[in-house]
């Protein structure tokens, strides 16, 4: 692709790419230098699983790869044991370093469902931070002022608000940028929440005398609710490691606005096309897409036709999970059931579901969040449109 061509591709999504221009100018520095850039994306491995809100990062990660040039997949063992204060209005308890691990582990796994191996480069921010001496880090920390740290909002708001910021909060965007010091970054990729972090590494690579990177925005991702954040613990998520048609079933539920955003920033659909499809059949598109990026060729068809039977004609699934739980007190709390049997995350959430009448128990719809099971059963219980067990209570 000509400059032109990847600069259409690389801005689709994009909230901001800074500085304006900045990025064709380093698409021909690389040109002329006969290199690929060095685009750089960091991903601190606070839980072990990945969602598809990550993966709009890495989605534009891959862009990049099909444009020719080299990904940093960064991963901040180092910077995870801080814990980055963004959008937080308290201090974030850090991980372990044993917990860091473990995640980052989980990781490696699943970026490779989208990215190329052969053109992203695995890195460890403990690799140079693990070896920062006192002297090296005060000379790091004399790089900013405190004045331009409470520019964030989130430190800004904390601190009209009287509540605490410790010092080490203030470290991890010094520490963030000083990783595109140590990587000599060109381009870094990031949330439009990590904007402040972004152009620090801006501000430390000019300081240590190199040349400063380039910075792509990218919006997050609500999730299927259509209002917040995509998050596990909202139950909002569709998971990257998720069976094929537990992730075909929950894209079926988003808003054909929000469809036309997840077709923007997780595929290389054409807009256009999209628009003049039906919606019903555009969301099915999208849902086989995600599955088979996922899970292989053909399993994408494979799911579109368990959620046809079962949905299309109102068949139930072959494969209903059954489960035996003991009564506590002569019945059982119909919310710790759901848990215990793994529909839920937590009693809160389905707490929220049955509130919401996500619940029927052998076809009648119950909303009751105190309702117990009696013994007895085979119970067939319905979560959602997606989510069925059969469910026998012992006394």
């Amino acid at each position: 692709m000509n400059i032109s061509e990847q600069i259409e591709r690389l801005s689709r999504g994009a909230v901001e790419i800074l500085p304006a221009g900045g990025l064709e100018a380093k698409l021909q520095l690389a040109a002329r230098e006969g290199r690929p850039l060095r685009v750089k994306a960091g991903f601190d491995p606070t839980a072990p699983d990945l969602h598809l809100g990550h993966t709009v990062l890495l989605e534009k990660l891959r862009q990049f790869q099909l444009c020719g040039h080299q990904v940093v997949f960064l991963i901040g063992d180092f910077t995870g044991m801080i814990g980055d204060p963004t959008g937080k209005n308290e201090t974030r308890p850090p991980l372990t370093h044993e917990e860091v691990l473990a995640n980052a582990e989980t990781y490696k796994e699943q970026v490779f469902r989208i990215l190329d191996p052969a053109q992203t480069e695995v890195r460890f921010n403990s690799e140079w931070l693990n070896h920062l001496t006192a002297v090296d880090l005060i000379r790091i920390a004399g790089k900013a002022t405190v004045a331009r740290m409470l520019e964030r909002d989130d430190f800004e708001k904390r601190y009209r608000g009287g509540q605490s910021i410790a010092l080490h909060e203030f470290l991890y965007p010094l520490i963030q940028g000083y990783d595109s010091v140590a990587l000599d970054a060109d381009v870094e990729v990031g949330g439009n929440d990590q904007k402040f972090n972004l152009l620090m590494g801006r501000q430390l690579q000019e300081a240590y005398g190199k040349p400063p990177q380039v910075i792509l925005t990218m919006p997050l991702l609500e999730g299927l609710d259509g209002v917040n954040k995509m998050s596990k613990s909202l139950g909002n998520y569709v998971g990257v490691a998720e069976a094929a048609k537990e992730q075909f079933g929950k894209l079926m539920s988003i808003s054909d606005e929000l469809m036309l955003k997840y077709y923007e920033l997780l595929t290389d659909a054409d807009l256009a096309g999209v628009r003049a499809m039906h919606p019903m059949e555009a969301k099915k598109q999208l849902a086989a897409t995600i599955v088979e990026r996922f899970h292989g060729a053909g399993e994408g068809k494979k799911a579109r036709e368990v959620f046809e039977r079962q949905f299309s004609r109102g068949e139930l699934p072959e494969d209903i999970p059954e489960a035996t739980f003991a009564s506590e007190d002569g019945g059982l709390w119909i919310a710790r059931a759901l848990t215990q049997a793994g529909l839920t995350q937590s009693n809160g959430e389905a707490i929220r579901l049955i509130k919401q009448g996500a619940l029927s128990i052998d076809g009648e719809k119950i909303s009751d969040r105190d309702f117990h099971l009696l013994p007895g059963g085979p119970y067939l219980i319905k979560l959602g449109k997606r989510k069925y067990l059969k469910l026998t209570v012992i006394d």
